[in-house]
């Protein structure tokens, strides 16, 4: 399913993917937010033409949120923009595993540049806030002035059951405390779409992953191996681990809460 909507004055693109669900990309006052999947290449470029567009945003440089890039890259002389750490990865065709290329689809390889000090649109001017724990790379985009804020992959849903290997609750948690600095009402998120009440879905998530941490603590310090802790908090074998190879699993929700814990020993 493709589908196009209005929120805030923010043209929504909705893409659905099966087993992994929607994943959006944005235009707002002349600007691409996340370039959205390759399957999905002939609508986008269709949307795409019927768009004047300055400047292309990108949250992160997964696949998902990159997947049309290369093709703005060919046929607009508009930049785009990544956060410095995820460069590398976009100049690579399809650096992922062989599940993901299935589902997202085949990302060539793109040329992006870092984010500048200061990123404006045609009318607005947006901060650029560096939220690592989803990617290394990951950020957020926020607008003073209508309250905006675009957050890629930090949100997704309040109650976190499985991540991805690379993935950290600890900076999950850190990335939406500093967002929460931030005064925002819509939350324009890469997977939920839009979100009225932005601040305080992101505080239910955070509220959720405290109380998470604090959890996993108590039990390792009880003794427990951090297969025991997975199997008692997270007793369901939810179908994208074995989809994903182990890529997504709860189990990485316990390791990267046990290394915090340990390092602050």
């Amino acid at each position: 399913m493709f589908q196009v909507f209005e929120k805030e004055q923010v043209t929504c693109v909705e893409m659905v993917v099966p087993h992994m669900g929607s994943v959006y990309a944005y235009y707002v006052d002349g600007m691409i937010v996340d370039t959205g999947t390759r399957h999905f290449e002939n609508e986008l470029i269709s949307f795409y033409e019927r768009m004047p567009i300055d400047v292309t945003a990108l949250t992160h440089n997964h696949e998902d949120h990159t997947g049309t890039a290369a093709w703005l890259e060919q046929h607009h002389r508009s930049p785009i923009y990544v956060h410095p750490s995820g460069i590398d990865t976009c100049t690579e065709f399809a650096p992922y595993p062989e599940y993901r290329r299935k589902t997202w689809g085949l990302r060539e390889a793109f040329h992006p540049v870092p984010y500048p000090s200061q990123l404006s649109s045609r009318h607005l001017d947006w901060e650029v806030i560096e939220t690592p724990g989803h990617a290394v790379d990951h950020v957020s985009l926020f607008n003073k002035d209508r309250g905006l804020l675009f957050s890629g992959d930090l949100f997704v849903r309040p109650k976190t059951k499985v991540i991805m290997r690379e993935e950290s609750i600890p900076q999950i948690m850190d990335s939406i405390q500093k967002v929460l600095t931030y005064d925002f009402g819509p939350m324009f998120c890469g997977h939920a779409g839009y979100i009225e009440d932005g601040r305080s879905r992101l505080e239910e998530k955070l509220d959720h992953l405290q109380h998470l941490y604090g959890e996993v603590k108590h039990l390792h310090e009880s003794g427990l191996s951090d297969r025991d802790i997975q199997k008692k908090l997270f007793p369901k074998e939810y179908p994208i681990i074995s989809y994903s190879d182990g890529e997504w699993d709860s189990f990485h929700i316990i390791t990267s809460i046990v290394a915090d814990v340990n390092a602050r020993v």
